[in-house]
């Protein structure tokens, strides 16, 4: 799709306005939204990602009021709401001081708060096997919990198999 605006780049950044029930699709290139930047909700300065992680963090800072200036990491001295505003850390440490309010936030961003991501061809055969182990693993337990003795075995033989098949790869 090309930029709305100039034409000839491709565009990159895609908007939906709704108002009054009305849609409006805006798609523009990067250096467009810069030139642009007073017309995208949200964006002050210029539109970076970090400008779009910020409001974000800013939809749960609405929510959380005053407490949120009290988390500070304990090595860069960066607090959460600053966190907020520059959408970046200050240090690794950071990871650590904020996690119990990362991972709602993670949630709401990914879906998820744990990665599963797409497995590589060359090396990703040991990694499925162990995946699908793991997952053949807590069938298993489900299985004997519940009672079904024989589709536990069968399990059982298929946990043994695939693990015999990851030692030879």
């Amino acid at each position: 799709m090309v930029c709305q605006e100039c034409g000839k780049k491709p565009a990159t950044l895609h908007f939906q306005k709704i108002v009054n029930g009305e849609k409006t699709e805006i798609h523009i290139c990067e250096s467009c939204a810069r030139e642009k930047s007073e017309g995208i909700p949200g964006s002050s300065n210029g539109f970076s990602i970090h400008s779009l992680l910020s409001g974000l963090l800013d939809f749960e800072r609405a929510g959380q009021g005053a407490k949120q200036e009290t988390v500070r990491c304990d090595e860069c001295g960066l607090t959460y709401a600053q966190f907020s505003k520059i959408g970046r850390f200050g240090c690794s440490n950071c990871y650590r001081s904020f996690e119990n309010k990362l991972d709602p936030l993670f949630k709401r961003v990914h879906g998820n708060t744990v990665h599963v991501g797409k497995i590589p061809k060359r090396s990703g055969g040991i990694i499925q096997t162990r995946r699908e182990i793991e997952q053949l693993r807590r069938e298993l337990v489900t299985r004997i919990d519940s009672e079904e003795f024989e589709a536990a075995a069968q399990l059982r033989d298929r946990i043994r198999e695939l693990e015999r098949r990851a030692e030879g790869l």
